[in-house]
């Protein structure tokens, strides 16, 4: 059993997929990074000086000026300024991935065209594979 195991560890795909994971939750913290300490501060400063992450609404009724205070409190909140800073996070990590597969795909080899044709063993002429006459000779093939 501990053979088997060293074979499946060892197989390629399994190692490609650990890298991937590790590599994509590095990115991951690179890009949460980015949104909330680089882009969404600008962006709450030209909205009226708003902070995404303390944007919530208090479902208990009582007024607290921050997630942190109604955490605290033990009060549900609705966090819909977090909300925005994952969709913004998963935004940029889906349109890296897409970029970064689009260019791994053009670099990737195109496989063959399918064969559609074949030769005339009379007159060598190309006819379809399915052909039971040549087009051009009339002969069975």
């Amino acid at each position: 059993m501990f053979k088997e195991f060293k074979e499946f560890a060892v197989r390629g795909s399994v190692l490609d997929l650990a890298i991937g994971v590790i590599i994509g939750a590095a990115f991951g913290k690179i890009v949460s990074s980015f949104v909330d300490d680089i882009l969404l501060p600008p962006i709450g400063q030209l909205l009226g000086k708003v902070n995404f992450s303390d944007l919530f609404i208090n479902l208990s009724g009582t007024h607290f000026d921050s997630v942190q205070a109604a955490k605290a409190a033990g009060k549900a909140t609705l966090n819909y300024g977090n909300f925005i800073n994952t969709v913004i996070n998963f935004l940029i990590v889906a349109f890296t991935i897409f970029v970064v597969v689009r260019m791994v795909n053009r670099w990737m080899p195109k496989p063959p065209a399918p064969v559609t044709t074949k030769d005339c063993p009379q007159c060598a002429m190309a006819i379809p594979i399915a052909a039971k006459k040549c087009g051009h000779c009339t002969s069975a093939v």
